[in-house]
């Protein structure tokens, strides 16, 4: 693998202008007094109870995502070609899912397999034909960006289901500007903390036509939820209800909330439940999540699903290779930002080279997500390499492959102090009547030594991210 790109220090092992700031304030700041900011940090954290909870472990088992203090830091000139690509990338995806729910003309004009979609586990015969509000299918949309060795940005994968995190995002430059007013007070750095405004704006801008003052609440499927802490503080942030499926009914085709009040009309849900559990009646019959006769209100246009079912198949990672084939079909345009090459396993060639090179590769599945169902070959075993060969000999085309991509490195306090670790970025982008792209976003840090997985799930942390605005 290639020699990874060092988000501080140039090749000569200086400190990059956009990192003069911070550097400054490193080399005067006694490292007694960093400890005690990174102690600091962590008690607030618990304090606040910014934790999440790991499936398959004991119920109740939550832990502390672990926070750096060292930021990632984006030149301003290099956002601003970051926000074009993303902003590109976005609209396409959703003239996309417009498209397959509508005329699927980019699958009779065969730029994307017909059976790739219309045979998709995430494709919902059930949005054929409905027309959405703003013709947004992925409200809120984060997409994840690598840095190679080359000093080159990639897409790693998009996010349009669900695109979690943003409150850590939130949390992390609260903390940061806590610790470190100095450095904001002489810097501009570019704020992120209207987002919880900006989402509560692009909701209600999608409600249902003729409403003059939407009422939006968010829906989560309840305490045990590893996200449950975001659903409960994007709520309290936009001053909206926090509901679950039961606190939930459906009338002549309407959406009401029980309230101390009585039932309130409901015409905008944030949804943090996936598509199969919303409705008993229409998708999971089992589901005790969801609200029945909802997606009746919601073909009614009564009120508006955010994000819409069935975004699914634009983020399904057998689609992701052809995006920048969206982009030039609905757009006209060339990508912006290019996706990491693929081998889509479900293809004899492709397949049979990725056998061949498994432990040079990362396979995943493509429905995985969180770090699951994946192979990171450089760091298998040789046991792990062969029980994960008869996996993907079992069903190809569950699977694709990519590069082991050096993912770029920034500075972050471990046990033996600052070293190099792996990073990957989140953005974060709103779609209305205009598309709002969150400077900066998510970044996440793969804590251990020479790992390459940053998920949280996985031992990964987070890092505040700044975009310097000059």
């Amino acid at each position: 693998m290639p020699p990874s790109y060092d988000e501080m220090h140039d090749a000569q092992g200086q400190v990059r202008p956009h990192y003069h700031g911070f550097d400054d304030w490193l080399q005067v700041t006694p490292d007694e007094q960093v400890a005690h900011k990174r102690l600091e940090a962590e008690v607030s954290f618990h304090r606040v109870g910014i934790t999440f909870s790991v499936y398959g472990e004991e119920s109740g088992n939550e832990r502390l995502i672990p926070f750096d203090i060292v930021p990632r830091i984006l030149p301003a000139h290099e956002w601003k070609i970051l926000e074009a690509g993303l902003r590109q990338r976005v609209h396409a995806l959703n003239l996309f899912l417009g498209d397959i729910y509508g005329e699927q003309r980019i699958l009779r004009d065969r730029r994307i397999p017909s059976e790739l979609v219309l045979a998709n586990s995430e494709y919902r015969k059930e949005m054929q034909g409905l027309k959405v509000a703003c013709n947004t299918y992925s409200h809120v949309s984060g997409i994840d960006l690598v840095r190679a060795g080359d000093g080159e940005y990639y897409v790693l994968e998009d996010n349009l289901r669900v695109a979690s995190g943003v409150s850590y995002m939130l949390e992390n430059r609260r903390m940061m500007a806590r610790l470190i007013p100095e450095l904001f007070a002489r810097q501009q750095i570019a704020p992120v903390e209207r987002y919880p405004d900006a989402l509560f704006e692009v909701l209600r801008q999608s409600a249902p036509a003729n409403v003059d003052n939407p009422v939006v609440a968010v829906l989560t499927p309840g305490a045990a939820n590893s996200a449950y802490f975001e659903h409960a503080f994007l709520a309290q942030q936009m001053g909206v209800e926090l509901v679950e499926g039961a606190d939930l009914f459906v009338q002549d085709d309407m959406v009401y909330a029980k309230t101390t009040r009585g039932a309130q009309r409901v015409h905008v849900i944030y949804r943090r439940i996936n598509d199969d559990y919303l409705d008993p009646t229409v998708f999971r019959r089992e589901s005790m999540l969801g609200v029945s006769g909802l997606f009746g209100a919601y073909r009614a246009g009564n009120v508006t699903l955010a994000n819409a079912p069935g975004t699914g198949v634009g983020d399904d990672k057998s689609v992701y290779p052809y995006v920048p084939e969206m982009i030039r079909y609905y757009l006209s345009e060339e990508p912006i930002l290019h996706n990491v090459p693929t081998w889509q396993l479900r293809n004899p060639d492709d397949l049979k080279y990725t056998l061949e090179h498994l432990p040079e590769l990362v396979v995943k599945e493509v429905h995985g997500a969180g770090g699951y169902g994946m192979l990171v070959g450089p760091a298998a075993t040789k046991a792990e390499i062969e029980e994960f060969r008869a996996r993907i000999l079992a069903d190809p085309g569950n699977y694709i492959a990519q590069p082991t991509l050096s993912l770029s490195t920034c500075p972050t306090y471990v046990e033996s102090g600052l070293a190099p670790r792996h990073i990957d970025l989140r953005p974060y982008i709103l779609s209305g009547r205009r598309i709002h792209v969150v400077p900066g976003g998510l970044t996440r840090v793969a804590l251990r030594e020479g790992s390459l997985v940053v998920n949280s799930s996985q031992g990964g942390g987070t890092k505040d991210t700044w975009v310097m605005e000059v």
